[in-house]
């Protein structure tokens, strides 16, 4: 099944420069494959390399993390391959085999993919381990502790309730 435009809650952009985060959407016609994505996220002017947020179906988040030539990822729920392209892309970019129909859902790649911006692998994995949250609330939290939680939250139409 393909990544449709109506599956994908939000793709931003996220980079810091000169010590400010900056945010902006992606287009979709990159959001199907993590070689263009990456790509895209590669010409970005960022302090620590750009980072691309994705949720798709209210049910799946991907970090993927590009600074120079090193592509970081994490997928939510690696059970989504089977599911999304874009999920799929990134188990292959990750060298995981393909999930089985019966297996768990479980994060694939680099939970500490934000430690260097203060949030530990620990610290998103209890977060990722949350099933009763949804991507854009994990990525809120997310955003939040690294410094631009309410430009993401206006960007994703969270309120603060």
């Amino acid at each position: 099944m393909e990544a449709l435009d109506e599956d994908v809650d939000f793709a931003l952009a996220v980079y810091r420069e000169e010590g400010v985060w900056q945010l902006q959407d992606l287009v979709p016609e990159i959001l199907d494959d993590v070689e263009k994505l990456s790509s895209a996220l590669r010409r970005l002017p960022g302090d620590s390399g750009a980072l691309g947020l994705i949720g798709f179906a209210e049910d799946v988040f991907l970090i993927v993390r590009v600074a120079g030539p090193q592509v970081r990822i994490l997928l939510s729920d690696i059970t989504s391959a089977d599911d999304w392209e874009l999920a799929r892309s990134a188990v292959e970019k990750l060298a995981l085999p393909y999930p089985e129909e019966d297996d768990d859902s479980a994060p694939a790649g680099d939970l500490d993919i934000l430690g260097d911006l203060g949030m530990h692998a620990m610290d998103l994995g209890v977060l990722v381990d949350d099933y009763d949250l949804y991507p854009d609330e994990v990525l809120s939290d997310v955003a939040g502790r690294l410094g631009f939680g309410e430009a993401f939250d206006d960007a994703v139409g969270l309120t603060n309730a």
